[in-house]
């Protein structure tokens, strides 16, 4: 099944895409990775949906991700006297250590590190950016604030605090339950929420020691002044605007996401843009024009990929989103507007075989106006260097590995094949010219270029490259 496109679509699962039959019809609406969100999916559940997942896999011979997002620490106030308060602009409030239920003027905070580590001045954010407060006293075991947006504050709602940099692990035990689930049921990829540091992402690393990439979520303003940091040690970036817009001015959003999805491009990690991208397809058939515009500009910005949250999991539209998200980027890739943005934004090779390997291909693909880049690739990583710079060709992916094709179903511009490895350079010419024209990306007469690393099966080996014919021999043989 070939896609018209080459940025890809994640969708998430939830009540409006619970059955096996919905599933179906969002991966044939264009769904290339299914996101699972472990906030509201038990992790009991987990292994079932998967297989839900693979079955359809299997059914259409071409590899899915699965995107498994762990929660995160959940900042919560306590409950109220009343079930809540109201709160005066102005006015005094306290952030407190003490259990009773609060009122108008205090409250419990459960929170002991968030009272250890905020300063005067910092901002204090309440129920997703309905009250703002700032500090203006610290104690022990209590925070003064003022109240500079008012209005109701009720039980447990959550606290954001965008300026203060908190001495909480990005997992809880929940997430280290719901990650090992993920693992054993057989994710290719755990997005990690509240990340702050680079050290957040290192530690699930360590956990999934391979049997799943790692996606840092950039959803706290305190990863943005270690964001290279953290594009580096992960192997994928989330520009997570939902929380970022809640942390931060909504007007520095825009800038912050062109900032995110060019610091992963330049070092070929692929990105995700989330939130709210066609958010009125939840209870609309059609989205608004600034909805299509805002993930026009995502594919413009040559993101990886795009992604729906509550319009696939709880929407009344989900597969209308799907087709929508998916004409919206076959149209902007028609644009030559785009290939032109794309060009200027491209960063030179670093000094390593597969980039100097992916440069070349690219300048090949240009020269010659090739169609179709056929990747012999064990763990991937030629692949994503080779997408990095964003060729005017698809780049059909041949690994011997299924978790490899599943991961890179991802990534921008990739068609993965599970095939068994070449056993000589002959083979390899062959088959891939077969591929090349079996899945569509190429006819006879036509010519495509060949990306590998010998001996054959040997990651991060890719050290040559060569082109070939696509004959009636490869027809005959498909």
């Amino acid at each position: 099944m070939k896609r018209a496109r080459r940025t890809k679509i994640v969708a998430t699962l939830g009540p409006a895409s619970d059955t096996p039959e919905m599933i179906t019809k969002l991966f044939h609406a264009g769904a290339d990775v299914f996101r699972l969100n472990m906030s509201h999916l038990p992790k009991e559940k987990l292994p079932e949906k998967v297989e839900v997942i693979r079955t359809i896999e299997r059914e259409a011979k071409r590899p899915i991700a699965i995107l498994v997002d762990l929660q995160g620490p959940k900042l919560r106030v306590g409950a109220f006297a009343d079930g809540s308060a109201q709160l005066a602009r102005g006015a005094s409030f306290v952030l407190d250590s003490d259990p009773t239920p609060g009122d108008v003027n205090r409250v419990y905070l459960p929170h002991p590190e968030i009272l250890a580590a905020v300063e005067p001045g910092h901002a204090v954010i309440i129920d997703d950016g309905k009250l703002r407060l700032h500090v203006v006293e610290v104690s022990e075991g209590r925070v003064v604030t003022r109240v500079d947006v008012g209005g109701r504050i009720s039980n447990r709602k959550g606290v954001s605090l965008p300026h203060t940099v908190l001495p909480v692990p990005a997992m809880t035990d929940k997430d280290r339950a719901d990650l090992e689930a993920g693992l054993n049921a057989g994710a290719d990829w755990i997005a990690v929420s509240f990340v702050q540091r680079p050290e957040d992402i290192a530690e699930v690393k360590a956990i999934a020691a391979g049997r799943a990439l790692v996606m840092a979520k950039i959803e706290k303003p305190q990863a943005l002044s270690r964001l290279d940091e953290i594009i580096e040690v992960s192997d994928g970036i989330m520009v997570a605007r939902g929380d970022l817009g809640v942390e931060m001015p909504l007007e520095q959003v825009p800038g912050v996401q062109k900032r995110i999805t060019r610091g992963a491009r330049r070092l070929g990690k692929p990105v995700v843009v989330a939130t709210q991208m066609l958010e009125s397809m939840i209870t609309a058939p059609v989205p608004t024009r600034a909805e299509v515009s805002d993930v026009a500009t995502a594919v413009y910005e040559g993101a990886d990929a795009v992604m729906l949250s509550a319009e696939s999991a709880a929407g009344a539209y989900p597969v209308e989103a799907i087709h929508m998200m998916s004409r919206i980027a076959e149209q902007v890739e028609r644009d030559a507007l785009y290939w032109s943005i794309l060009t200027a934004q491209r960063s030179g090779p670093e000094a390593t075989d597969p980039d100097a390997i992916a440069a070349a291909t690219h300048q090949i693909v240009e020269a010659l106006n090739l169609r179709a880049v056929m990747a012999w690739t064990s763990s991937g990583s030629t692949v994503q260097r080779l997408a990095r710079s964003r060729p005017n060709a698809s780049i059909i992916a041949l690994t011997p590995k299924r978790e490899t094709a599943r991961r890179l179903a991802i990534v921008w511009g990739t068609h993965p094949i599970v095939t068994k490895d070449a056993s000589d350079v002959d083979d390899m010419a062959f088959r891939a010219a077969k591929f090349a024209i079996r899945e569509e990306f190429a006819a006879v007469g036509d010519q495509v270029i060949i990306v590998a690393g010998v001996p054959f099966g040997t990651p991060g080996a890719t050290n040559m490259v060569r082109i070939a014919h696509v004959t009636r021999e490869h027809a005959a043989q498909v």
